[in-house]
């Protein structure tokens, strides 16, 4: 994700930012003769010589900012090294982060990295590409002027229905399908529709479409996720929205408007026939990359040119993701993978009590 990143600053996507820095431990040290190694060494001959950007294996050896600029720091790492880098990009003077989902491991270490960017008086921008995808937006503006509605988000993926391609997924995204995944959605959740732990009145797991499976990982160790779910929240204050996820689902996300007897009234996919053009450029200018790149491309530009212009002009960020998002749609994460993992031994989906189920590497750029 973050070589994707680096990518569209160099071409010049992101006019209010520019790239001055990468840091890179593993290809600049241990893993540069070992499986992507040599590809990284050109590419950062070609980032030196056409753009001048400097390359280092760790935040601190990044040189100090020039008086008068705004450093942005763009962490896209590891989730488990996210705290450490957090408190690494501080140390270096940027006055603004924007973090990947979804941002750490647990909710109390996001909370505690909230806790020391505000004391050093750092802002942070939550990666969540969703909350600015047109197909969302669309969704929402047709259920907005539709009274009696529902609007459900739909996403897919492109693994193999195979234990050996599920296997390797649930290994390598060790924190599970709905604080990974389906974190975006959550996400979109808590900034549309008022969904917190403390505000869910009730919970329909669709017991029939979700699945949970345990597998063996390439390390022979067993891993216990879900490789697809759906489910409608019910909040407090009134509102209704459904997720729907699968691992094995394809290459087209959307999101759809039902009426009170569940007719689909409205669709929109990711991507739609305007952005099909761009990922057929985007698929033969990166072959073999992750297909979720060239579907979500543009909104990964919006994200980092509202943060960039956030951080260098003061402007605000519209619809970006705060930390305080990124807490609450990790709390729900939290939260619903201990239910469902309890829901889905059951018989017959049924509604539960929030109250009675559990409870719930780093680029660096200045502007």
């Amino acid at each position: 994700m973050g070589w994707y990143h680096a990518d569209q600053m160099l071409l010049g996507e992101c006019p209010t930012a520019k790239l001055c820095h990468i840091v890179e431990p593993w290809f600049l040290g241990p893993g540069a003769k070992g499986p992507g190694g040599p590809e990284f060494a050109e590419f950062q001959k070609k980032a030196e010589a056409e753009h001048g950007v400097q390359f280092h294996t760790s935040l601190s050896a990044v040189p100090a900012k020039a008086e008068g600029v705004n450093r942005l720091t763009l962490i896209s790492g590891r989730t488990v090294d996210n705290p450490r880098l957090l408190g690494e990009a501080i140390a270096a003077g940027c006055c603004l982060i924007y973090l990947e989902k979804p941002g750490a491991p647990t909710v109390a270490e996001l909370e505690t990295m909230k806790a020391q960017a505000a004391e050093a008086g750092v802002d942070i921008c939550m990666g969540y590409n969703k909350n600015v995808c047109k197909y969302v937006r669309k969704a929402r503006e047709f259920a907005a002027k539709t009274p009696g509605s529902h609007v459900t988000f739909v996403s897919n993926n492109t693994y193999e229905p195979t234990a050996a391609s599920l296997g390797e997924c649930f290994e390598r995204n060790a924190e599970g399908m709905l604080k990974n995944m389906a974190i975006h959605e959550l996400a979109l959740l808590a900034s549309f529709y008022d969904v917190t732990v403390d505000n869910i009145d009730s919970v329909v797991v669709d017991k029939e479409f979700s699945s949970m499976q345990t597998l063996a990982g390439p390390s022979g160790k067993d891993y216990t996720d879900f490789d697809r779910v759906k489910f409608t929240i019910k909040t407090k204050t009134g509102k209704s929205v459904s997720v729907q996820a699968d691992r094995c689902g394809g290459d087209v996300s959307y999101a759809k408007v039902t009426d009170e007897n569940d007719v689909e009234l409205f669709r929109h996919c990711m991507p739609d026939e305007d952005d099909k053009a761009n990922v057929a450029v985007l698929e033969a200018r990166h072959p073999g990359a992750m297909p979720y790149f060239f579907s979500q491309d543009p909104d990964y530009v919006t994200v980092k040119e509202r943060v960039a212009r956030k951080c260098a002009l003061g402007e605000e960020a519209k619809d970006i993701a705060t930390i305080d998002i990124a807490i609450a749609a990790l709390s729900v994460g939290e939260y619903l993978t201990d239910m469902m993992q309890a829901e889905l031994g059951t018989d017959e989906a049924k509604e539960v009590d929030p109250a009675v189920a559990a409870a719930p590497t780093g680029v660096a750029l200045d502007q």
